[in-house]
């Protein structure tokens, strides 16, 4: 099946609205997808927070660039996730994306507090060299 062939494939958001289309069709409801959303954003907040912490010292302007979009990064995910689980009507497969949401608040805490961290360190050696 190719890739065009799915993404012009009318969306179903539940279960029983893909009864009679094949599963490859149900791509989740808009709390799931919000939630994953989310928890990319908070994942690649914690990738960048860790580039940004162990290289800090070696880029040019301390690494403050990558903390601050990692601190962003994070504090978004995690203000989405939460957003989400305060929202949810139910509990784990539900399709409320209650997992996702958890996931990305734990993820968007993780990404923010690394970001502070190479962001306090990028003005540590700002300020001694």
């Amino acid at each position: 099946m190719s890739v065009l062939f799915v993404l012009a494939a009318p969306i179903c958001t539940t279960p029983a609205e893909c009864a009679g289309q094949g599963v490859d069709t149900f791509l989740g409801t808009p709390d799931r997808i919000w939630a994953s959303a989310a928890a990319l954003v908070a994942l690649g907040a914690v990738v960048i927070g860790r580039l940004a912490l162990r290289s800090g010292r070696r880029i040019g302007n301390g690494g403050r660039k990558a903390a601050i979009v990692a601190l962003v990064g994070g504090l978004t995910g995690a203000v989405n996730g939460a957003v989400n689980l305060a929202v949810a009507d139910g509990g784990l497969g539900t399709g409320n994306g209650v997992f996702g949401g958890a996931v990305a608040l734990v993820l968007g805490l993780v990404g923010a507090v690394l970001g502070g961290l190479a962001l306090a360190r990028s003005r540590r050696t700002e300020l001694s060299g």
